[in-house]
């Protein structure tokens, strides 16, 4: 007699292992954070993984093609790239950089919109006739 089991699909489990490991991730101002991350300032994160880690991490959060990145230092020993939220909502992007021994995560947020400003009308004086 066959059972009447029949095994899901090995993508079905993948694709929930990567969901969770994902929706494991803190979200800081509307930025992933890395599973394991320690917070030691305002929006200032270190890394649990190494430089290249954490990159990987974030290229499969924030893919290339729609978030940007660009190289902000060139010093020797340092190593740093910013990825670039282009909605800018929540969050402008995020500073990832190495130095001594530590990769660090800093999430830039985005400047709350300006206050419209209100037009003093014109008060209200006697009447001459």
């Amino acid at each position: 007699m066959r059972p009447l089991y029949k095994p899901r699909p090995l993508w079905a489990a993948l694709v929930a292992s990567l969901w969770m490991t994902v929706a494991a991730a803190d979200v800081v101002n509307g930025a992933q954070i890395p599973d394991g991350a320690q917070k030691v300032g305002e929006n200032r994160y270190r890394a649990a993984g190494d430089f290249e880690e954490t990159l990987k991490y974030y290229r499969t959060v924030y893919p290339v093609q729609a978030y940007p990145r660009r190289s902000v230092v060139n010093q020797p020993g340092v190593k740093a790239v910013h990825i670039v939220n282009p909605s800018g909502k929540n969050f402008e992007g995020l500073n990832i950089y190495e130095a001594n021994d530590e990769v660090r995560i800093y999430v830039v947020v985005a400047a709350p919109p300006p206050k419209p400003v209100k037009k003093a009308e014109p008060k209200a004086g006697k009447k001459t006739r």
